[in-house]
């Protein structure tokens, strides 16, 4: 009786399994789903971070910049940014970018801007493509 309810139930699970199957197939993994919010969340963090406080800052905006506005804080945001879909590429070009183009001419004209966006670019250098370790080519005595 109990062999009976197995073998009634194991066609059910393979028709589970064949539809599982054909659903994974079918899908497609989207492994960074939210990269797009990601790369505005890059940029907003490298302009607020060039841009610096303004002259007329109240306590609370001192007191948040002190807090979550030092090099290392900006760097950890990125990182995360870049954990997520972000690529190193697009971090440097971004900063690049903002020395160059006249979109970001009002930021870097703020005093300091230029330091901080060294800062940022001594971080963020060019990513240069890492060679691959080939362990068939390993002379071992």
């Amino acid at each position: 009786m109990l062999n009976f309810r197995w073998i009634q139930y194991a066609k059910y699970a393979t028709l589970y399994r064949a539809i599982g199957y054909i659903i994974s197939i079918t899908l497609e993994q989207n492994n960074f789903p939210m990269r797009e919010w990601h790369i505005q969340h890059m940029k907003q963090t490298v302009v607020r971070f060039v841009k610096g406080l303004s002259e007329n800052a109240t306590r609370w905006e001192l007191r948040l910049n002190k807090k979550y506005g030092t090099i290392s804080k900006v760097i950890k945001r990125i990182d995360y940014d870049v954990k997520h879909g972000v690529t190193s590429e697009q971090v440097f070009s971004f900063l690049q970018l903002m020395r160059t183009d006249s979109v970001y001419l009002e930021v870097m004209a703020c005093a300091g801007s230029t330091e901080r966006l060294n800062e940022l670019q001594a971080y963020y250098k060019e990513s240069i493509p890492q060679l691959s370790y080939n362990w068939n080519n390993v002379v071992t005595r």
